[in-house]
């Protein structure tokens, strides 16, 4: 799913929107200490337990369900975001969950973003429940919001962004299959003024494996950037991708630099290869400098052993609090 060349044309502005002062960080008291990976993956076991969550199932229904109750037991409001779009199996409905925290808080702008794809893969050879493909970065991503509802400032100024359709119907991510719902939420950023977008964000995936080796991805597919280049000898505008990939080489240094002081360092890294997946969409076509937590060595991937038992407490952990001191003590003090 991740890694065959993605062919992306984008017409947007790069997003450098600004929302409200700098929110101080407060070293004696950070959020990322609060982060359980036990209470990470009891959402996690939740979402499995469901079984099988395709884009257009009763799975991925009943998923949506369980994150609109759980996000609003928290103080977040949820809004449907639900598109169709062409797939190799025909015409599919597709449904992202945005999440702000609180209902005010969609009358202002929020200064960064924090996303998972929720959806599994489709097989119909086996019964594939992803834990870790589409869980363990979900689960935690619920886990992050409780801990964000603890600190109202700092949960005002973040959007929650759960993508549906990441998964490609056919064997691998394609121009035309995959990243459905990243590349739809990407376009609606068209709708908003630029100084409105986001400034930053941060892209979870497959973050639970036991043996936890996190390589951010941080590099922009070459095709994606000749396209680019040929949109704008077309006249069309577009993202100024140099300026994105030099914001991305900073976070990147700020992630590793997080990763040191919470004497992490030894599980986080970053990829010396791009990596297809939804922050190739906010990156390139919305123009929102996007960084990519993921552990892709991970041999259950898209197999039937891809199974709770293959999770850890601890890599939750290890991973959430990672990208919340990332979030809260390099990002929003910006």
């Amino acid at each position: 799913m991740k890694r065959l060349a993605l062919f992306l044309t984008a017409t947007l502005f790069l997003a450098s929107g600004c929302a409200g002062p700098a929110l101080p960080f407060n070293e004696a008291d950070p959020l990322d200490a609060r982060v359980s990976g036990e209470k990470a993956l009891a959402h996690v076991a939740a979402l499995v337990a469901i079984g099988p969550r395709p884009a257009g199932s009763e799975g991925i229904e009943a998923s949506r369900q369980y994150l609109e109750k759980e996000l609003a037991a928290l103080g977040w409001t949820v809004r449907r975001e639900t598109f169709t779009a062409k797939t190799p199996r025909g015409q599919v409905e597709f449904t992202n969950l945005r999440a702000r925290f609180g209902e005010a808080a969609w009358g202002g702008k929020v200064a960064g973003l924090i996303c998972s794809h929720y959806d599994t893969k489709l097989y119909e050879g086996f019964e594939f429940v992803g834990a870790n493909d589409g869980g363990s970065s979900t689960g935690l991503l619920v886990e992050l919001a409780r801990v964000l509802a603890e600190r109202p400032e700092a949960a005002r100024r973040i959007e929650l962004v759960f993508f549906d359709g990441e998964e490609a119907f056919g064997t691998n991510i394609t121009s035309g299959d995959g990243l459905y719902g990243s590349k739809h939420y990407a376009a609606q950023w068209l709708l908003k003024p630029q100084k409105e977008r986001p400034r930053w964000g941060v892209l979870l995936d497959m973050v639970g494996d036991a043996d936890l080796n996190i390589r951010a991805a941080v590099r922009i597919p070459r095709q994606a950037i000749r396209d680019l280049a040929q949109a704008k000898e077309k006249g069309g505008y577009v993202v100024d991708i140099v300026a994105v990939e030099e914001r991305l080489q900073g976070i990147s240094r700020q992630l590793l630099d997080v990763a040191t002081e919470l004497d992490l360092r030894r599980h986080v890294g970053t990829s010396p290869d791009y990596i297809i997946d939804d922050h190739i969409p906010l990156n390139v076509v919305a123009g929102i400098p996007t960084i990519n937590l993921i552990d892709f060595d991970y041999a259950p991937w898209h197999t039937p052993a891809d199974t709770l038992d293959k999770l850890s407490t601890d890599s939750l952990a290890i991973a959430g609090r990672v990208a919340l001191r990332l979030v809260e003590g390099r990002l929003l003090p910006e």
